[in-house]
């Protein structure tokens, strides 16, 4: 059996044991003794994502420092990276768009019971909203330090000092060939390491499932059915509209894509971490045939500007927040509300549940009531899980395709 199928099936097998392990706990335990078995049983996920954590500065910086100083002059740079922002920004739209069609065609905010408020998780949220004013923004999206943004893993940071490091190394030719030829041995020893610290992902599904299953029990997908279940069309809708793209442009290669792509988005979709499966991805999407040069390129990008599922999250739930509370909020007010949106949620990629924050923080410019995150608390970790998959597949919809698009995709060139 391949490696990769192995990885999926003990995946899948945690999910179902962590779920079992969670009910029995919620069913027989106190509220005393499943809060410290929930926060002991989510150490095995911290350890997974903290191993995963430790790799994710070296691999972007280096990564897409080499795609970007292989990919040779500015003006491929730009060529490439034009086509990136087209589908970027076109994904992110039609994500926002149908977020926004679905949330006023079936209006689930009017079916949250407002008596089942999450009001201490809430306040929290609410408490970080200051973090989303423009000088804070700009703080977010440009590094004073680039160790400071490696310790902190901060994706946008990285992506914005990689990217200058980049093109000065392309600018300098046969100078600063050591430095790439340097940087390409670390990113391979860093996809090395990702082999490793792969095999704790099932060990940290396990935790990260049986802990929410314990605190909220299986009673939580019942209470909260219909805002669930209005979310998993848009998010079919989505997929479709994804799918239908990749396979106008990718052809009979999309169910290939797919099949290698299986094991990161059940890792994405369990750990609710996109982060959690940047490394694995970009193996995954070298070994379908795409050019380590796009990949290393595209896909630090796509994680700072291409949260397709995200995006569509936080105009659902921003809307139904409002209509929850009878505030009417007119079409121009939600037009504008997606462009601003789209302009705070940069960035977020690989935290848990960071949409709730962007939301909060919407809520509060509108005049919709921010504490108002608290009606859709007890179901957002399940709602994440389903948005966090949907930002992995949009990503590597948008790798491939741009490779497609420049004539670098090749054929497998691994059946590991």
């Amino acid at each position: 059996m391949k490696q990769s199928n192995k990885l999926t099936i003990y995946i899948i097998i945690s999910m179902l044991a962590g779920i079992a392990l969670g009910y029995l706990v919620h069913l027989n335990a106190s509220s005393d003794t499943i809060q410290v078995f929930s926060k002991n049983i989510k150490l095995l996920t911290t350890i997974f994502l903290r191993l995963v954590q430790m790799i994710i500065a070296p691999l972007v910086f280096s990564t897409l420092v080499v795609g970007i100083a292989k990919l040779g002059d500015l003006k491929t740079v730009g060529r490439v990276g034009g086509k990136a922002l087209l589908w970027f920004i076109s994904a992110s739209l039609i994500s926002l768009l149908l977020g926004m069609l679905l949330v006023n065609l079936f209006k689930p905010g009017a079916g949250i019971d407002l008596s089942n408020a999450d009001v201490s998780g809430a306040k929290d949220l609410v408490g970080k909203t200051q973090e989303f004013s423009l000088a804070k923004f700009v703080e977010h999206v440009f590094p004073k330090s680039v160790i400071e943004a490696m310790a902190t893993n901060e994706i946008l940071q990285l992506v914005i000092f990689s990217i200058f490091f980049g093109i000065a190394t392309a600018a300098l030719g046969e100078k600063a060939k050591i430095v790439v030829k340097g940087l390409d041995a670390v990113a391979h020893v860093i996809l090395k390491m990702v082999g490793y610290v792969m095999n704790f992902a099932p060990i940290g599904v396990f935790g990260a499932i049986a802990a929410v299953i314990a605190t909220k029990g299986l009673e939580v997908f019942w209470f909260y059915g219909k805002y669930l279940l209005f979310f998993l069309m848009g998010i079919a809708s989505l997929w479709l509209v994804l799918l239908l793209a990749g396979f106008l442009i990718l052809k009979n290669r999309l169910p290939a894509l797919l099949k290698r792509i299986v094991s990161p988005l059940i890792v994405a979709f369990s750990t609710t971490s996109s982060e959690a499966v940047f490394p694995k991805l970009t193996e995954e999407l070298e070994s379908f045939g795409c050019k380590d040069k796009i990949v290393s390129f595209i896909l630090p990008l796509g994680y700072s500007f291409n949260l397709d599922g995200s995006m569509m999250y936080m105009t659902f739930a921003s809307l139904a927040i409002a209509q929850a509370y009878g505030v009417h909020i007119d079409l121009g007010t939600q037009l504008t509300m997606l462009i601003v949106l789209m302009l705070t949620s940069k960035g977020i990629a690989g935290v848990p549940r960071a949409s709730l924050v962007v939301v909060t923080a919407t809520c509060a410019m509108f005049n919709i009531p921010p504490e108002g995150i608290a009606l859709i608390l007890p179901i957002d970790h399940f709602c994440d899980m389903f948005r966090t998959a949907t930002n992995v597949l949009g990503n590597a919809l948008a790798t491939t395709v741009v490779s497609k698009w420049e004539g670098a995709l090749e054929h497998s060139v691994t059946n590991q």
